[in-house]
């Protein structure tokens, strides 16, 4: 009697360690980070930020600038996270002077304009390089992919846009005048929206 009582705690502590083992092992893959997420960022506050923390969501990518002719597709881009946000888009903003000197305030100056000029309310970061040798590793990666409807190689100009599904693949990339209120980026945004 008590061989068969200590069998069946033997057999219910292996069971549950065998059960732990594959719920560690599911746990494990369900976090690993893409590798267009598997980035740490500054916050326009100087906050650091771990790109992983937009897996499951839908991104869009963008450099910007104040100072730019294109500078109100900030208007439209705030148009998207009003109407998107709670569907799961995400939008992040990278500031970068490397245009035609059209960024060259502060971090803080930025955020100011962002706020004051067009209410921006998605997340913004502090400014970078997103070309040439000094380009941060985000931007080293996205532009090296090859996608539609713009191909691999260095950003052109301001609001160079990328797009990255739920999954956090770089799906898109879309060019300066691409209108973020254009029929095309809105398919593909609410396209990837719908692949939950």
């Amino acid at each position: 009697m008590k061989s068969a009582f200590l069998f069946s705690i033997v057999s219910v502590a292996m069971f549950g360690l065998s059960s732990f083992c594959v719920a560690q092992e599911s746990a494990t893959q369900e976090t690993e980070t893409p590798a267009a997420l598997n980035f740490t960022m500054n916050t326009i506050d100087g906050q650091e930020k771990s790109l992983s923390d937009y897996q499951g969501k839908v991104v869009v990518i963008v450099n910007v600038a104040s100072k730019c002719g294109m500078t109100p597709q900030y208007a439209k881009l705030q148009e998207l996270h009003d109407k998107y946000a709670d569907k799961g888009l995400s939008i992040l903003g990278f500031p970068c002077n490397q245009f035609g000197g059209q960024e060259p305030g502060t971090d803080e100056e930025i955020k100011s304009f962002c706020v004051s000029e067009y209410d921006v309310k998605f997340d913004m970061f502090s400014k970078v390089d997103v070309k040439g040798d000094d380009s941060c590793d985000l931007y080293k990666h996205l532009t090296s992919l090859e996608l539609e409807p713009k191909s691999a190689g260095a950003v052109g100009w301001n609001f160079e846009k990328f797009l990255l599904d739920r999954e956090g693949n770089v799906i898109g990339r879309f060019g300066t005048r691409t209108d973020p209120a254009g029929d095309d980026f809105v398919a593909a945004i609410e396209k990837a929206l719908g692949s939950e």
